[in-house]
């Protein structure tokens, strides 16, 4: 995917507009069944579609593809194939089919990247998935490698070279669903004419040659859109695509703080696309960076699961169509995968926590409520003596912001949290709220402990819980919780208590808390 630039370059980025990305911040991409605009949010949307990175291109993909090692072997793909369609993958996306002058399929125009005594990988690919009734987009990259320029004719002409050589090959083949054509580019301000000529050139030609065929793009840059400007929507409404898929871009970190801008941005895309004939896709980043941001040289890391669930909760309360990842394998790895691509130890932790929520874990439905502003909490700000603790029950939460007004602050040292539920109560599920920004020295309490007591005065303890640990944490601020559940407790008097090594920041105290 192509490298995100900083806002302070916008005259570079019209300049990069026409050039596919295949850095970790610009290109992504997706498709799927349109659904009515406006449908009221019920729960989070799961991501059903990620991208197939095929090359080894730089440290970035660290994690993801062998280096120095077979990158081709057509088990290992199957394989892969497998996994994704068992965590609920329907769409998967080729990134590139050739690179460097070499392709990945048995093509006549260019020699091969793999040993021709075996299955190529995109056939490979393309197999596995018809058994599982896994939707493959076929990319019509890279005409030379990931910095494709598309203002160049050359580039163009090797890409629908590419797509007429693919679509003679696969056209029939049940699998395949559509076009992902790489055409990264970045809305901002506004998506560039040269840009929406060289979309619409691959999307006539992908209707010529195959009919009825998806297509699909995942421009980035959407903190960046101004969707006020008239020519934002007429340049959207110009595009001949099926489907846009926007990039998140929470793992590029466009903003010091992404996810609050990013909500309200959802909310002004479909808006406009209530009005195109064209379905919006959230393309959610589900990673973060082992050294520095949007650099070449620092690889792609799992995302803590609680920011990915708060992503996947934003595109759903705006009435996404669908949610896709560009990478989902190596970052959100099975552990028992035979082939284990992903961050030792912290990709199986992602996937297993991730499941645990496909599968209706407690505590992350819980999470997800509170991401929604769903879960409503049973104690009142009167219960709280302490007047600079009482918005702790206001069932007000706050965003990933440290800025935000609705967090509570707690420095160093021992802290207690007494609440008088004012008369003997059954106490069964306690959740507590807090913010995890290192870089601001901001992180969740090693314990907590959860006391009892009928009269105030003599406690009894009821439960300790270890705080989630995540080390991916240089640039990423996200929201934690913690649930004690099943307490099984009569009291008046609940005492929450926990040492502070640097910051906490806690937003709510859900005692007894139900989803609306």
């Amino acid at each position: 995917m192509k490298q995100n630039i900083r806002v302070i370059l916008f005259g570079l980025l019209a300049m990069l507009v026409a050039m596919p990305s295949v850095t970790a911040c610009a290109a992504n991409d997706t498709s799927g069944k349109q659904e009515k605009a406006g449908k009221p949010v019920t729960g989070v949307k799961p991501i059903t579609g990620t991208w197939i990175n095929l090359a080894y291109k730089d440290v970035r993909n660290k994690y993801t593809n062998p280096q120095n090692f077979d990158n081709t072997d057509p088990k290992l793909w199957a394989a892969k194939v497998r996994e994704l369609a068992a965590m609920g993958i329907e769409y998967l996306v080729f990134m590139e089919v050739a690179n460097e002058g070499k392709a990945y399929y048995p093509s006549k125009i260019m020699p091969w990247l793999y040993d021709k005594g075996m299955k190529s990988p995109v056939d490979a690919i393309l197999d596995e998935a018809a058994k599982h009734n896994v939707k493959v987009f076929m990319s019509t990259g890279w005409a030379k490698d990931q910095d494709d320029n598309l203002l160049d004719p050359a580039i163009k002409e090797r890409q629908l070279q590419i797509m007429e050589e693919l679509a003679s090959l696969y056209k029939n083949h049940k699998a395949f669903y559509g076009w992902y054509l790489p055409v990264e580019d970045c809305i901002c301000p506004i998506f560039a004419e040269h840009a929406v000529q060289s979309v619409n050139t691959l999307a006539e030609k992908a209707q010529t040659l195959t009919p009825g065929k998806k297509t699909l793009i995942s421009p980035y840059g959407i903190g960046l859109s101004e969707f006020d400007n008239p020519d934002f929507e007429k340049q959207m409404a110009k595009l001949k695509v099926d489907i846009i898929a926007y990039q998140d871009e929470v793992g590029c970190v466009r903003d010091k703080f992404t996810l609050p801008r990013l909500k309200k941005n959802w909310q002004r895309m479909r808006d406009i696309h209530n009005r195109l004939n064209i379905e919006m896709w959230a393309n959610c980043e589900t990673f973060t960076w082992e050294e520095g941001t949007n650099d070449r040289q620092s690889a792609l890391i799992p995302a803590a699961y609680s920011r990915l669930l708060s992503q996947q909760a934003a595109a759903s309360a705006a009435g996404v169509d669908r949610i896709i990842s560009f990478m989902f394998g190596g970052i959100i790895e099975d552990p028992k995968s035979s082939y284990q691509l992903g961050q030792p130890v912290w990709s199986n932790d992602v996937y297993n926590k991730y499941m645990a929520w496909r599968n209706g874990d407690t505590y992350w439905k819980m999470f997800e409520a509170t991401l929604l502003e769903k879960l409503m909490n049973t104690a009142t700000p009167d219960m709280i003596s302490k007047s600079d603790m009482q918005a702790l029950l206001d069932g007000k939460v706050a965003e990933e912001n440290s800025e935000d007004n609705r967090w509570v602050k707690f420095n160093q040292g021992h802290h207690e949290i007494v609440v008088d539920l004012q008369k003997k109560t059954p106490v069964k599920n306690i959740m507590v709220r807090t913010l995890n920004y290192n870089p601001e020295g901001i992180n969740t309490p090693l314990k907590v402990y959860v006391y009892t007591s009928e009269d105030g005065k003599t406690y009894t303890l009821a439960s300790i819980k270890d705080a989630p640990y995540f080390p991916n944490n240089k640039h990423d601020a996200w929201i934690d919780g913690i649930l004690f559940e099943k307490l099984n407790e009569n009291a008046r008097y609940i005492k929450v208590a926990f040492d502070v090594p640097q910051k906490v920041y806690m937003d709510e105290l859900f005692i007894n808390p139900t989803i609306k």
